[in-house]
């Protein structure tokens, strides 16, 4: 029968600009799955891994930013995994990063670059990347999450 659990995680790396957040936008290295393809931080839970400290080293591992802070996004995907015959749910979370911080790519990515939302909506293959950067809108446009602050923040 076919499985469903939370295995992976999605996290959306936004930076302050003065017209609201640029977002980072990773590129798939040619030597992995899904070459070229342009992506937000994503990744597998480890075994036993909490899907916040999940996002926490994801984004550590794929850039070697720190979050200055790390919202849960208040939606959670889901893929089906065909070779496993499982459903992954995927929580998603939002880290707000100092912006002269530097990125680092791990082999997983040959490229990075800083985008507005609208140019990131344009470059993310993935749909449901594409539909959470307007939540992220909505939820953070003054900076913070407003009057949910005290749900969404987690760090």
């Amino acid at each position: 029968m076919t499985g469903i659990r939370v295995s992976m995680i999605d996290l959306y790396v936004a930076r302050p600009v003065a017209a609201g957040f640029e977002f980072l936008v990773l590129r798939r290295s040619p030597t992995g799955r899904s070459p070229g393809a342009w992506e937000v931080v994503h990744g597998h839970l480890d075994d036993g891994e909490r899907p916040v400290d999940g996002a926490l080293r994801e984004l550590h591992e794929e850039t070697g930013l720190v979050a200055g802070a790390l919202y849960n996004l208040s939606r959670v995907e889901s893929f089906y995994l065909h070779r496993t015959d499982e459903v992954a749910m995927i929580p998603a979370f939002v880290a707000l990063v100092d912006p002269g911080s530097a990125v680092t790519v791990s082999d997983e990515h040959d490229a990075a670059e800083w985008l507005s939302a609208d140019l990131a909506r344009g470059r993310l293959a993935w749909p449901r990347s594409r539909r959470a950067l307007e939540d992220i809108h909505l939820l953070l446009a003054g900076g913070d999450a407003g009057p949910l602050e005290d749900l969404l923040r987690i760090c």
